[in-house]
C-alpha cells in the first residue's frame, strides 16, 4: 500500500492542487455573496430553468451542428465533463441572459450537457456537495502524504472504505443528496480518491420502480440522472450486486 501511494502521490496533488486553485478562482470572479432571497430561490430545483436552457442547447445544435460546451480532457469523469458555455449563448441570441441558479451568476448549480453524442440532455451538479468532497479530498491527499496511508474505517464496498476523520483531527462535512435530500457520506478508495456514496438514494429509486432485473454491467447512477434535473457529484459507478447497489473500481 505505501509503495502504491509514494508512486502516484505526487503527480496526483499536482493535478488536485492546480484544479483546486482554479475553482477557488472561479468563485472569487463569480461574486458568490449573494443576497439571502437568492440563495433561498437556489435551494429548490430551476426546473423552469433548466427547460429554457434545454430549448436553447437544441435549437443551437439544431441550427449550428455544434453544442455550446466548454472543452474538457479525456480524464474529466463523466458527471463533470461538459459544462455549458452560457457566453457563447448570450453573445449568439439564444438565450439573453444566464439563470440566476447557475455557478456564472453566484447561483449554487453548475449546468453540464451530457448524452453529448446521442440526445443532448442539461443536467444541474450542485456545487455546495462538489466543493465539500473536494475539501475532504484535500484532507485525505494531506493526511497520505504525511503519514502514508489511508485515513480509512471499515469498509463499504469492495475497495471502498469510510473515512476516518478523527484521525485527520476533522469534522465530517454534512453532505445533502439534492435527490431524497438526506444525508450522505463521503467513502475512499484504496488510491486515496474520495466520492460521494449515493447508495441509499440508488436503492430507493430501485424500490419504488419494483424492478430487479438490471444487466450486470448498468451503471445505477443513470437511474439517479433519468429520474431527476440532477447528476451524482463525485459519484463511483455502481453495479447491482446481490440484490442492491455495489459501488466499483473504474
Amino acid at each position: 500500500m505505501n509503495e502504491l501511494f509514494m508512486g502516484r502521490l505526487p503527480r496526483y496533488i499536482r493535478q488536485f492542487a492546480a484544479f483546486s486553485a482554479l475553482i477557488v478562482l472561479l468563485f472569487a470572479l463569480s461574486g458568490c455573496m449573494y443576497p439571502k432571497s437568492q440563495m433561498k430561490q437556489n435551494q429548490v430545483a430551476p426546473k423552469e430553468a433548466v427547460r429554457n436552457v434545454q430549448a436553447a442547447i437544441d435549437q443551437y445544435q439544431s441550427e449550428t451542428g455544434m453544442l455550446p460546451m466548454k472543452n474538457s480532457t479525456a480524464n474529466t469523469p463523466k458527471y463533470e465533463k461538459f459544462y455549458i458555455d452560457f457566453g457563447v449563448l448570450n453573445r449568439t441570441g439564444y438565450m439573453s441572459d444566464i439563470p440566476s441558479s447557475a455557478f456564472e451568476k453566484g447561483g449554487n448549480y453548475s449546468y453540464l450537457i451530457i448524452d453529448e453524442e446521442s440526445k443532448p440532455r442539461v443536467k444541474l451538479l450542485d456545487i455546495l456537495a462538489f466543493q465539500k468532497i473536494n475539501d475532504i479530498q484535500s484532507w485525505v491527499t494531506s493526511y497520505i502524504q504525511t503519514n502514508s496511508v489511508l485515513p480509512k474505517g471499515e469498509q463499504t464496498y469492495p475497495g471502498f472504505y469510510q473515512i476516518d476523520y478523527k484521525a485527520m483531527s476533522k469534522t465530517a462535512p454534512t453532505i445533502r443528496s439534492v435527490f431524497s435530500g438526506q444525508t450522505i457520506q463521503a467513502i475512499v478508495d484504496e488510491n486515496g480518491v474520495v466520492f460521494s456514496d449515493y447508495g441509499i438514494d440508488i436503492m430507493q429509486y430501485i424500490q419504488k420502480s419494483g424492478k430487479n432485473d438490471f444487466e450486470a454491467d448498468l451503471d445505477l447512477r443513470t437511474l439517479l440522472v433519468d429520474g431527476s434535473d440532477f447528476v451524482p457529484v463525485k459519484a463511483p459507478v455502481y453495479h447491482f450486486v446481490n440484490n442492491e447497489p455495489q459501488a466499483v473500481k473504474p
